[in-house]
């Protein structure tokens, strides 16, 4: 599928243009409305830089957690305007509507290369609409910030598996254009899919085996390696007989679990100890049992150093490396060891010559949260769920719109 580029864009020429670009700045905040990881602002600045630095005006639309289709102060991207315009080194304006008069207003004013960055795309409920002529109604009152010579740049990664007015339907209206993170992630995740060095390990983790079920379906036939950690482990461990205490346990997924067991055998690696909890706390008791000794009232936490110390063994060998999900509530110090010994045993492989793909979302926070440098792989993710889904051979609908006819 070929898909214009950022470069293609530039080479137009973008001076005196406005150009609208649907970056992925949904970052973690604390209980004070302070930014934790800024990873996806900065993934996302170089694209608006380029285009700011050849002359155009810049109007960027995102969105910020998940308000309910109408304003919610809590999550309005007043930080993430001040966060981004640190990264770039310019002044980036916040509209204090979607597109509404003071948006239309501050975008009849930008001059070349100047940023005006919309108030949360998903306080408007359109935005998010299954209702094809409500997405489109959205998609066109953006187009109208953009005047008569406007462009489209995608460059949310993240939001790539969704078919919304912001990533949809505006690149039906406008001439559109991957930007520099998209087309680098579409990239590296071809390299994973396609022809990938071998041996190939993917390393998946997180809270649910429901969320996970497609990616492990799509490459368990493909790899030579799958390690299974966090709290989705519990369920693999439930559908080999052993107790789980008060774990997270998916029972309506048992039987789905033992069925993967029994095919794929040879490349599941499961957890053999855990660090057990008597309560979901930072402040909790805790011991390291086998995986099969899991006491009555008590819940797994986070995978045991013998767990550690066999799938870093595993992963040594590696030359491709995919990993999402943490293998521990790592946003508590006292569970966070494993998370850690995985990070580090894929960044090891990472200085062997391995290609290793950090997949978003909490694997990129944990890096981060754990101290470890983005330079210690050889890509970290912004997309999470867009991730697993190309992994799975779904189709994005915002790139499968990107490759259409940009003759409009």
């Amino acid at each position: 599928m070929a898909v214009p580029s950022l470069a293609d864009l530039l080479e137009t020429g973008v001076a005196g243009r406005i150009v609208l670009v649907r970056s992925d700045l949904n970052v973690p905040l604390d209980d004070n409305g302070n930014i934790t990881d800024p990873g996806r602002i900065v993934a996302s600045a170089p694209t608006i830089r380029k285009l700011a630095e050849a002359g155009a005006g810049v109007i960027v639309t995102a969105h910020l957690g998940r308000p309910k289709g109408e304003p919610d102060p809590k999550l309005s991207l007043a930080p993430v305007a001040a966060r981004l315009g640190e990264e770039l080194g310019r002044n980036v304006q916040l509209a204090s509507d979607v597109v509404g008069t003071d948006a239309l207003a501050r975008a009849e004013g930008l001059t070349d290369g100047d940023v005006l960055l919309l108030e949360n795309i998903r306080f408007d409920p359109r935005e998010t609409s299954k209702d094809d002529a409500e997405r489109e109604s959205l998609a066109k009152a953006l187009v109208e910030l953009t005047g008569t010579d406007g462009a489209f740049v995608s460059d949310g990664f993240g939001v790539v598996h969704r078919k919304q007015a912001s990533v949809y339907d505006v690149a039906k209206l406008l001439p559109h254009y991957a930007g520099d993170l998209v087309h680098t992630e579409v990239q590296v995740l071809s390299r994973l899919t396609e022809d990938p060095a071998r041996p190939y390990a993917v390393v998946l983790g997180g809270s649910k085996v429901s969320d996970k079920l497609g990616v492990i379906e799509a490459l368990a036939p493909k790899v030579d390696t799958l390690v299974i950690g966090g709290g989705m482990a519990f369920t693999f461990l439930a559908a080999q007989g052993y107790g789980v205490g008060t774990s997270l346990l998916q029972e309506d997924q048992i039987d789905v679990c033992k069925d993967l067991l029994d095919r794929f055998a040879d490349v599941i690696r499961l957890p053999v100890d855990v660090v057990v909890a008597d309560k979901f706390a930072a402040d909790a008791d805790s011991k390291t049992v086998a995986a099969d000794q899991i006491p009555d009232g008590w819940m797994g936490l986070d995978i045991g150093p013998e767990s550690v110390k066999r799938f870093a063994a595993v992963l040594s060998g590696a030359k491709t490396i995919f990993w999402n999900g943490p293998s521990g509530v790592f946003e508590f110090e006292k569970f966070a060891a494993g998370t850690k010994g995985v990070a580090e045993a894929i960044a090891a492989t990472t200085k062997d010559g391995a290609f290793t793909v950090v997949g978003g979302g909490d694997s990129a926070a944990a890096v981060r949260a754990l101290g470890i440098p983005d330079s210690d792989f050889s890509h970290i993710s912004t997309g999470g769920g867009a991730s697993l889904e190309y992994l799975e051979g779904k189709e994005l609908p915002g790139l499968t719109v990107l490759g259409e006819a940009n003759g409009v």
